[in-house]
């Protein structure tokens, strides 16, 4: 895929300074993680509010640097009302691109802009805090759930 780099600069910055769902929520519906970085100012809460089998929220508050308050942002916006199934192909793909392997870019849409990451192996940690606070989150929700589907076929 080309980069324009100008472009992708734009949307960088745009969701650098004007971050979207950020704001955290006292709602006892969403589980949350706090994650830090040991080689940057990362020290975000990432929250979410998973319902039946669905992202309905993404929010998140803290201080970061550009790379990590930018990808939040718009992992705040592309997940918000996907499936379960449809956020882990994001955040695969989303992996897969930062890691400098073949991804989908139509699902990914404006976090393509850290393509380029993949190439700053220091600024990896940067662009997948939140996404890796997401996965987690996903992940317990995902176990949660399995338990109570088991719980229910055995009755």
């Amino acid at each position: 895929m080309s980069i324009d780099p100008t472009y992708y600069r734009e949307i960088i910055m745009d969701n650098y300074s004007y971050p979207r769902h950020k704001e955290l929520t006292d709602d006892k519906e969403y589980d949350h993680r706090h994650m830090a970085s040991d080689s940057c100012i990362d020290d975000i809460t990432v929250q979410a509010k998973i319902k039946d089998g669905k992202v309905q929220d993404v929010r998140f508050d803290g201080q970061a640097c550009t790379i990590s308050t930018a990808s939040t942002s718009i992992l705040t916006h592309l997940l918000e009302g996907k499936t379960i199934a449809e956020a882990e192909n994001i955040i695969n793909n989303y992996n897969k691109m930062i890691h400098g392997q073949p991804y989908d870019a139509d699902v990914l849409e404006d976090a393509v802009a850290f393509e380029g990451v993949a190439k700053q192996p220091n600024r990896i940690g940067c662009a997948t805090i939140g996404w890796r606070a997401m996965e987690e989150m996903i992940e317990d929700y995902e176990k949660e759930h399995s338990s109570d589907q088991k719980e229910e076929a055995s009755k």
